[in-house]
């Protein structure tokens, strides 16, 4: 399997090539060439199996080429194995069309978990295979950062610089990033919005300055091979749930669209799903995209659910692509007029193509703490903020007739309640203990960088403490 830009002019990779670049060097981002597709008996065959197992048989078309089927089993079978539920992602039952898929039973308490602990042995493998060194530079609105660090903390041939938004992360997600202290870890806070950290990780990959001197990857959803392995827990669920001969929809609280987007790929491959349910807070511009085609930034909202404070979703340019012919030229084109004017019209090609697969719904603060009190007082389920905004959107729908009451809706618990305990004590008067495996989180030390808002600033930094590239 080879990989090509969405915007048409950087070289194809190889899967090893496109987890190193995280970011294409036309600006775009690296998706396959074509999707992989199982039919309905290869899926049934699937049913059952342990999630490492079932991880490495979804995930071995993408990367085939660069490693062997029993070599993405042993590292499926080490990453998985740091969870502390059996099952990974477990499914539970709240009614009788309503599900939740918890996500959050990783080392850091949230989805992105799942994702990045393969991708720190996905670097580690590759890296072992030269004398590269690779300089991660990252953004994160909250649960990215902690996931990427414990990732990679200690591993050779790897400096990791997180940016996070000052003041608009929770605590405990503050407390996960700057509590790792090894060596090789960055925490940078910004003056600004989650959406200014993510440009300047952009620019950076497209500052020669910078590209010459150092290797830079992204651990972001940008990365295809986190996102790669979120389509896992889709089959995972809808498998639970009676698929192939089932239908399943999904409910995904999402702010850059990566999440979700996988969920995308999971229905490419041929997994039945009837709907995706983009689920965003006040911070709206997904659900105004895809429902009336205006994909618009506006000012970011502070919530509390900061993980989808977002403005700018930067893997909606995947679904675009995909939607618009697979033509990178009209998308380059495309994109480089939002990035000058801050809006853009979805074409008629795009909004209808969406509309076959996608619906949305923006939740406010009092719905999100309405829909966090139910679950605990119907369901005596504590639900984080984030998930709260998917499972509002799931009932909505459901309570709408959009969804056929024969179809599960399965809401993607993405965070533990216990990383949002001031919003879950509001909303419930329970307050989330965090699990015992990370409850002396706030006796530790703290190492963190503040920095102005500036992109020189941050350059400074990163090129003070990094190592250089072999070749550079």
């Amino acid at each position: 399997m080879d990989y090509i830009s969405t915007r048409g002019s950087a070289p194809a990779l190889d899967f090893e090539g496109a987890t190193l670049a995280g970011l294409a060097s036309d600006g775009g981002l690296y998706v396959p060439r074509e999707w992989p597709r199982f039919s309905a008996d290869e899926i049934a065959g699937m049913a059952g199996l342990p999630y490492a197992q079932l991880a490495a048989k979804v995930m071995f078309p993408f990367v085939e080429g660069s490693l062997t089927y029993e070599r993405l089993l042993e590292l499926t079978t080490q990453a998985y194995g740091r969870f502390a539920h059996k099952a990974v992602t477990p499914l539970k039952q709240l009614d009788e069309q309503q599900w939740l898929l918890e996500l959050f039973h990783g080392p850091t308490l949230a989805f992105k978990d799942v994702a990045l602990q393969l991708l720190g042995l996905l670097f580690e493998e590759f890296l072992g295979r030269s004398d590269r060194n690779l300089t991660i530079v990252g953004a994160t609105s909250g649960d990215t950062g902690s996931a990427a660090i414990d990732a990679v903390a200690g591993r050779a041939k790897v400096n990791i610089f997180m940016l996070h938004p000052h003041g608009r992360v929770s605590d405990v997600q503050r407390r996960q990033m700057t509590t790792v202290l090894a060596p090789n870890v960055h925490n940078i806070a910004i003056d600004g919005s989650f959406d200014d950290a993510q440009a300047m990780v952009k620019r950076m990959f497209n500052d020669r300055a910078m590209t010459d001197r150092f290797a830079i990857g992204a651990v972001n959803s940008i990365n295809w091979a986190r996102l790669m392995a979120q389509v896992v827990y889709y089959f995972a669920a809808a498998l639970q749930l009676g698929a192939p001969q089932r239908k399943i929809a999904f409910s995904v609280p999402t702010g850059n669209f990566g999440d979700v987007f996988a969920g995308y790929v999971a229905a490419q491959m041929g997994l039945p799903i009837e709907k995706l349910i983009v689920a965003t807070n006040v911070n709206d511009i997904l659900h105004r995209a895809l429902a009336d085609g205006d994909y618009s930034q506006g000012t970011v909202t502070p919530t509390a659910a900061p993980s989808m404070d977002i403005q700018v979703s930067s893997n909606f340019e995947r679904l675009l692509f995909d939607l618009n012919g697979r033509d990178g030229l009209a998308l380059s084109a495309q994109m480089a007029g939002f990035e000058m004017t801050k809006g853009m019209q979805l074409t008629n090609a795009q909004r209808e193509g969406a509309s076959a697969l996608f619906q949305s719904a923006r939740t406010d603060g009092e719905e999100m703490d309405e829909t966090i009190r139910w679950a605990w007082e119907a369901c005596g389920e504590l639900l984080d903020p984030h998930t709260a905004c998917g499972l509002f959107a799931a009932r909505s729908l459901a309570q709408a007739g959009d969804i056929d009451p024969s179809v599960p809706i399965v809401t993607l618990a993405t965070a533990h309640p216990a990383k949002f305990p001031d919003a879950v004590e509001r909303a419930t008067g329970e307050h989330p203990a965090l699990p015992a495996r990370v409850g002396d989180l706030f006796d530790r030390e703290e190492k963190c960088v503040a920095l102005s808002g500036e992109y020189d600033a941050v350059c400074a930094f990163v090129a003070e403490h990094a190592t250089p590239r072999a070749d550079g």
